[in-house]
């Protein structure tokens, strides 16, 4: 279980004094469907001495809503989350892979509306299953190659040349930086405070992924900013280890001994990298959470795609939306009830019976739901 002092600082003013929250669902594309009402149902279902009561609100985005309306992100479905809205859940977006005119992503642009900075993705394996890990990736959610500043132009001869923008801000990063520095303190208390929880770490690090040596400017910043927030708050993240890693290094470190990582903070491109292949050492991305975290608003978001291969055959997994439904609560302030989400996942994952095709299961998506449910 993951959970970020940050996050309940910002949070859990308003969160204690909210018993009744409603959760905004945005299912966009493909699976995503199938998947956000696993969401609903965990949340629906939670046990009432919780004493949560929740109300939805079904809101609009996506590439095929795009396709029919030419609009893939409505203002509406933005001032409903900002308005009225104490969390949320979106499933997946078809984003196309070569241009479609006046499209742009709805997620990546719901990230920039609702000021969501950090994308947090625990990658978290089950005790005796596959291998060790236990590490949490912090990625930069709002600038570095993801701002969309691309222009494809012919040279003299002819021939096309097509570039892009990469941006690192100061500001950014030291956000990030101390989101990261926070989450990795916060699991230490979670350790510490905890003699059933097992974990592979016996002291917090956090590690600073980069390519510094050749982009010496933008990831330079990255990096020096990173470095700066650490010795400028010495007093309060001396307990933590820094480290710091080339990121195709990371890459070959993360699959060769994955348990070494706790915390891993990184720019938009190298965290989408990592956490995506991150999802290969615990059998699926069909398990993995994430969630966009900003100051005020935090929205579960499963790490998978929208799977059009799958789509409409009742066999998607729902424990990447269970597991971010679980981290959205705690971001809320709820860390009580994610936990109840988290062990009754973990019990399903452990017994290794009820499960999709993606873990060499024959379930449908709704046993799986079913099972988990029934272990609150």
């Amino acid at each position: 279980m993951l959970s970020a002092r940050t996050a309940f600082r910002r949070f859990s003013t308003s969160a204690c004094a909210f018993k009744n929250l409603k959760i905004g669902l945005i299912p966009g594309d493909g699976i995503g469907r199938e998947v956000i009402p696993a969401g609903r149902a965990v949340l629906e279902n939670l046990p009432k001495d919780l004493d949560l009561q929740f109300e939805f609100v079904h809101l609009d985005a996506g590439f095929e809503l795009f396709q029919k309306t030419g609009t893939a992100l409505p203002d509406k479905t933005v001032e409903v989350l900002q308005n009225e809205c104490d969390g949320a859940l979106f499933g997946a977006v078809s984003s196309p892979t070569t241009k479609v005119e006046g499209y742009s992503s709805p997620i990546v642009a719901l990230r920039k509306k609702m000021g969501l900075y950090a994308n947090v993705r625990p990658v978290k394996s089950v005790e005796g299953i596959g291998r060790p890990v236990d590490m949490v990736i912090v990625r930069e959610n709002t600038e570095d190659l993801y701002i969309k500043e691309e222009r494809t132009y012919k040279k003299e001869d002819g021939t096309k040349v097509a570039e892009a923008i990469k941006r690192i801000t100061e500001t950014a990063t030291t956000r990030i930086a101390k989101i990261a520095y926070d989450i990795a303190l916060q699991r230490q208390v979670i350790r510490d405070s905890s003699s059933a929880l097992t974990s592979l770490h016996s002291k917090p690090s956090v590690t600073v992924t980069h390519k510094s040596n050749v982009l010496s400017q933008s990831d330079g910043l990255f990096r020096e900013t990173c470095r700066k927030v650490y010795d400028s708050n010495v007093e309060e993240y001396a307990g933590i280890d820094y480290k710091e890693q080339i990121v195709d290094s990371m890459v070959y470190r993360m699959f060769r001994e994955p348990e070494i990582f706790d915390v891993v903070v990184a720019p938009n491109l190298y965290g989408d990298i990592l956490s995506d292949g991150a999802a290969a050492l615990v059998g699926s991305l069909g398990v993995v959470p994430s969630a966009n975290v900003g100051d005020n608003f935090a929205i579960g978001e499963p790490c998978h795609g929208s799977a059009p291969d799958i789509e409409g055959k009742g066999i998607s997994n729902p424990i990447a939306t269970i597991r971010s439904t679980a981290l959205m609560l705690e971001f809320m302030g709820h860390p009580q009830a994610a936990a109840k989400i988290y062990e009754a996942v973990d019990a399903n994952l452990s017994e290794d019976k009820i499960k999709t095709p993606d873990l060499g299961g024959n379930s449908s998506t709704q046993e799986v739901i079913d099972d988990i449910i029934r272990r609150f």
